[in-house]
């Protein structure tokens, strides 16, 4: 497997995301109903800030990510998942493999395993 490597993002916190733009060439989780993370990092997020001034907005670099491609992805979550992936595509999902909090971007081609930093050479050796 490739190793993970750091993912610099933007992380917001608000109650204004709906409704928000963002660049398309940009990733957007929405990880919560109050929060979004934005892989790689904008500068402009005036499209929440101006429609929520108690929005947190930070720089975040404590995730580490790798994409993978459809097939090797599917061989590890059959591996180390014990919950079902949806079929949709793309597909934003979260939960545990191999018993690491993951979040997964999956598109028809490839998929984004991303994991807090501190756990991804863990993640590395346990999905091997």
């Amino acid at each position: 497997m490739p190793e993970l490597n750091r993912l610099p993002a933007t992380r917001i916190v608000s109650t204004a995301l709906d409704g928000a733009v963002w660049p398309e060439d940009r990733l957007v989780l929405r990880t919560a109903v109050d929060e979004l993370l934005i892989i790689p990092p904008v500068a402009d997020v005036s499209s929440v800030t101006s429609r929520d001034p108690y929005a947190i907005v930070v720089e975040d670099a404590s995730y580490a990510g790798v994409w993978l491609g459809a097939d090797e992805a599917a061989a590890i979550l059959q591996r180390h998942c014990e919950w079902r992936v949806g079929e949709q595509r793309p597909l934003f999902t979260q939960g545990a493999i191999a018993g690491i909090a993951t979040k997964l971007w999956l598109e028809a081609d490839r998929v984004l395993f991303v994991v807090p930093a501190p756990y991804a050479a863990e993640f590395e050796e346990r999905i091997v």
